[in-house]
């Protein structure tokens, strides 16, 4: 479960620290975005791609730019809608698409990585189509599902669950802040 390793305490997030030092300690989002102000960084791109920049700005390489900000998503889906209401091109995982397939699917509905994908590449077809793809992903979406590495606290829940089944959310979360405070293995290249 653990990737830290070591002894050590956290640094203070500075323009001092080397890139290898930043990357053996987890750094929030808000932390790190503080520090490419700072730097004079673009701040876009995620956290992995900021956090890559960071490191090469702090050992004095150029940091690659950020990527291209995406286009806003366009006109979006109101309310009414139906089942031949179709999906335009960069619609999002709304409120009313939510209210939709809650009264069409049930209160049981959640937009999971499925019917998020289907939104989102789905431009042309219909919402019909979106609820019969729910239900035709049902039995998939019920296996345990890989996190991506960016949701790290997510990942350490799940493993931190599966070894105590019985421990309380404080527990977890306290188990959590004592892992993102320990050194990370040190980092590749």
């Amino acid at each position: 479960m653990s990737s830290n390793t070591g002894a050590g305490t956290r640094p203070e997030l500075s323009a001092a620290l080397s890139g290898d030092e930043l990357s053996r300690w987890y750094w929030t989002l808000a932390e790190l975005t503080v520090l490419a102000r700072e730097l004079g960084v673009p701040r876009g791109g995620g956290k992995a791609a900021l956090t890559d920049r960071l490191r090469a700005a702090l050992e004095g390489v150029a940091p690659s730019a950020a990527p291209p900000r995406a286009r806003s998503a366009g006109r979006q889906l109101a309310a009414p809608v139906n089942g031949f209401t179709v999906i335009p091109e960069g619609q999002r995982c709304s409120q009313v698409l939510r209210e939709y397939f809650r009264r069409e699917i049930g209160q049981g509905f959640h937009f999971d990585a499925y019917m998020r994908t289907f939104v989102a590449e789905g431009a042309g077809r219909t919402l019909a189509d979106a609820i019969a793809h729910w239900h035709a992903t049902r039995q998939a979406a019920v296996q345990l599902q890989e996190i991506g590495s960016q949701f790290e606290l997510n990942r350490f829940l799940r493993d931190w669950y599966a070894e105590h089944p019985a421990g309380s959310r404080s527990e977890a979360l306290a188990a959590w802040r004592a892992h993102r405070d320990r050194p990370r293995r040190p980092a590749a290249g």
